[in-house]
């Protein structure tokens, strides 16, 4: 009698212990987070095809996803923990290093500056733009900085050739240029095709036809050093997620272009398919944060605020992404490189 029953009770047994232990793994595996990304243009695309496509959870995230509209607002929202992760512009990262902060980039997506600048239809040359106002978000976010970059290459002075006003994010740019407040805004990749009614414009110099790019830590994954430490899981996972995300971007035109252009309201065949085009090229297999951009904020950081304490690598955190790479999760997501 007793060895009959014995299967039986093992059998429970086995029953009783795998109903404790999936709540618990499941428990485990999903962890809360908030992120943040900052526009709502192509470039910045991965957030939310993260959410959209499941990677977030495949990646055991419970992820709240939101909008702030700027790298600055974000770096509050980050060292304030309203946010743990958001992508934040090593422009912000290398401005907040120097004042003590400790915000660092533990991936980086995007790592050259990709604008061009929009100008009204009249403006025809760099002397044209004298005494007129270009629009950014934010003063010290990366829109600040391509305006200031732009206007460097066509050999104009920010500030005293053109004035430089606070508008909002790429949508508030192109309503207010539509308007006549600003004579023109620097924009991604695409973004031209999203200035409303159509108002005559031109380009008036890309970026891309700079001869070196602009190297800046531009989409990066950006925490507190702090929040890195007690829940580097949790930053690795939602890293990995990000990961899938960009190689979804790259390899599923189709699909991206549907979740941009429900991320993007207004926004038109032309715009999805040419930022599309544009940002493909240079999202990064691999996302480390690049030194040599970081250097160069950081430079500049310095000048603002001389006596700051903050190096490269107090602002960069390589490790992760490292980590990564050594795992082989991203030759498993991209298919190994021969």
């Amino acid at each position: 009698m007793q060895s009959k029953n014995r299967p039986y009770y093992g059998s429970l047994l086995v029953l009783v212990l795998l109903l404790i232990a999936i709540p618990w793994e499941k428990a485990q595996a999903q962890q809360k987070i908030r992120i943040a990304f900052s526009s709502t243009d192509s470039l910045n695309g991965i957030w939310t095809i993260a959410q959209e496509a499941g990677f977030y959870k495949k990646n055991g995230l419970d992820a709240d996803v939101v909008y702030i509209g700027s790298s600055t607002v974000a770096a509050a929202a980050v060292v304030s923990q309203d946010v743990q992760l958001a992508n934040i512009a090593g422009s912000v990262v290398a401005n907040s290093g120097v004042r003590g902060g400790e915000l660092v980039s533990v991936a980086c997506f995007v790592n050259s500056l990709a604008y061009e600048l929009v100008v009204l239809e009249s403006i025809k040359s760099p002397e044209d733009l004298k005494g007129k106002s270009l629009g950014i978000s934010r003063f010290g976010s990366v829109s600040d900085v391509a305006a200031r970059e732009l206007l460097k290459g066509i050999g104009l002075r920010p500030g005293e050739d053109v004035t430089i006003l606070q508008v909002g994010g790429a949508s508030e740019r192109a309503a207010g240029f539509s308007r006549g407040v600003i004579a023109g805004f620097p924009s991604p990749p695409g973004n031209v095709h999203l200035i409303p009614g159509g108002l005559p414009h031109r380009v008036l110099v890309d970026m891309a036809d700079f001869q070196k790019p602009y190297p800046l830590p531009f989409i990066c994954a950006v925490a507190t050093k702090s929040y890195v430490a007690k829940n580097r899981p949790v930053v690795k996972r939602a890293v990995m997620a990000l990961i899938e995300a960009a190689h979804y971007f790259k390899t599923n035109k189709e699909g991206t272009k549907k979740m941009m252009a429900k991320q993007l309201r207004g926004a038109n065949d032309a715009y999805l398919e040419s930022s599309y085009v544009s940002s493909a090229k240079i999202l990064e297999r691999v996302p480390y944060t690049t030194r040599e951009g970081m250097k160069i904020q950081l430079d500049e950081a310095l000048k603002q605020t001389p006596g700051g304490k903050a190096t490269v690598d107090s602002l960069i955190d390589d490790s992760i992404v490292r980590e990564i790479e050594k795992d082989g999760f991203i030759d498993r997501v991209y298919g190994r490189k021969e």
